[in-house]
């Protein structure tokens, strides 16, 4: 990859698609409109020469403004475009599927603020695309054959819609895949953090038949998704559990491809417990593969509950797309993030908070699980993150000394704990987390690391 490629990356396509303030910066209608066009290129030099994509967005005011132009951009450049409105994330990937479509885009910020928007791409069989592919559609933003492929008369694309039934078959692809869960009885406030579930998850509360169970932040008006509400608000969703007597919460974010939990009395279950009792279901049922994969940022704590039911964890850097990456390059078919990012290889192709929601509720009921202990029982080892202010961030990572600290570390805790140091992908820097079954030792290793670092950068 070149100097220039890199430099052209960091200012436009980021950890998840290109994202900014909505009609400020990169995340304009031109914008849209060009993103658009490069996609359309790029499925037409592999082998696409009139690609059909399947469009989705979720609850954001700017939301229209940008689909319109992001269809404008591929129907101008010879693709037929299936807009399905307003629906989570993971519904896209399943248009694809469902349309024999070779392609999709999300319109979504995911947790961000109301302000903001993104875009990103889906491949033909409904995942994310790869670092190189994004850097690939990038370059055709430069490349003069952009605006020179002009098709016209019946080679210019077309626009259909199917925002009046899509929510539907996938609400009927989600009962297909998680079968039986036995929650007709079941009290659970849903929280759908007023994206793009807000109107699915009350129509599957009533085919469900879960009379007991109710819905809160479903009522989007394009400026209050994400606020106060959905997975970077459990707390809210907590208080109001422990108020209404119910026995659960669930929780997702704008574009519902996470979700996290809070149980009975009022503590979240995040990913790390959902890959803890999932994965012991999956093994139990003979579809794990060769285990569970997580970021370095899970718990030391998950390792060693399923390193006792005989299943290996296989680490990854952090992002939802590096979980994926690694899943495949090891068979292994479960994989995801503390955050609630979760992808289920035998029911998902990507992060689905409906679905890894219900398949979570399901584990428990075959596995027989407690919910209300399981915060209790997974006893997290103790962490401490410190974020430390450097003006070179590659200096310290590459220096020496520190590394071989680390190392030193890492090897005097072996199965008992663990140091991770890296640097922020967005600030001037380096987080050192040290994690440790003994609290006191956790604390002089972490002083110790930073006392290192700090005089080298004096």
């Amino acid at each position: 990859m070149s100097d220039v490629a890199t430099k052209r990356r960091r200012c436009l396509f980021g950890t998840d698609g290109v994202r900014d303030v909505a009609n400020r910066g990169s995340m304009t209608p031109e914008m849209a409109l060009r993103l658009g066009r490069a996609y359309v290129l790029f499925l037409t030099e592999r082998g696409f020469p009139r690609p059909k994509i399947v469009v989705g967005r979720d609850t954001r005011r700017s939301g229209p403004m940008l689909e319109a132009a992001l269809a404008a951009g591929m129907t101008s450049a010879g693709a037929d475009v299936i807009c399905v409105g307003v629906t989570p994330t993971p519904s896209v990937g399943f248009g694809v599927r469902f349309f024999s479509a070779q392609g999709g885009a999300v319109i979504s910020a995911s947790h961000n603020p109301a302000e903001y928007n993104g875009i990103k791409f889906l491949d033909g069989v409904g995942c994310k695309l790869s670092d190189e592919d994004e850097l690939s559609i990038e370059d055709y933003l430069g490349d003069n054959l952009i605006d020179e492929w002009r098709p016209s008369g019946a080679s210019v694309g077309s626009i259909e819609s199917r925002e009046c039934d899509f929510n539907r078959q996938y609400e009927d692809h989600v009962l297909d895949l998680v079968g039986h869960v036995g929650l007709d009885r079941a009290s659970i406030l849903f929280d759908c953090a007023n994206g793009a579930l807000s109107p699915i998850v009350s129509d599957m509360i009533g085919r469900m038949g879960m009379v007991n169970s109710s819905a809160v932040g479903n009522l989007p008006d394009g400026l209050n998704i994400n606020e106060k509400c959905g997975v970077m608000a459990m707390e809210g969703l907590c208080k109001e559990v422990m108020a209404r007597g119910m026995s659960l919460g669930i929780a997702y974010d704008g574009d519902a491809d996470r979700v996290l939990l809070s149980d009975g009395k009022g503590r979240v279950l995040d990913g790390d417990i959902m890959l803890w009792i999932i994965g012991r279901w999956l093994h139990s049922r003979g579809e794990l593969g060769a285990g569970v994969v997580a970021t370095v940022m899970s718990n030391l704590a998950l390792d060693h509950h399923l390193k006792a039911d005989g299943i290996d964890v296989h680490r990854c850097p952090v992002g939802d797309r590096y979980v994926f990456q690694t899943m495949v390059e090891k068979d292994a078919r479960l994989g995801g993030e503390q955050s609630g990012h979760v992808i289920v290889f035998p029911y998902t192709k990507t992060g689905d908070g409906l679905c890894t929601g219900f398949l979570f509720l399901r584990a428990c009921n075959e596995l027989k699980e407690d919910i209300d202990t399981l915060v209790d029982r997974f006893g997290r080892f103790p962490q401490k993150l410190t974020n430390i202010v450097v003006k070179d961030k590659s200096r310290v990572m590459n220096d020496g000394d520190i590394a071989s600290a680390v190392e030193s570390a890492s090897k005097d805790l072996g199965d008992t704990g663990r140091v991770f140091l890296r640097p922020s992908g967005t600030e001037p820097l380096v987080r050192l987390l040290v994690e440790c079954q003994d609290p006191n030792l956790m604390e002089e290793i972490s002083s110790d690391l930073q006392r290192r670092i700090l005089e080298m950068i004096v």
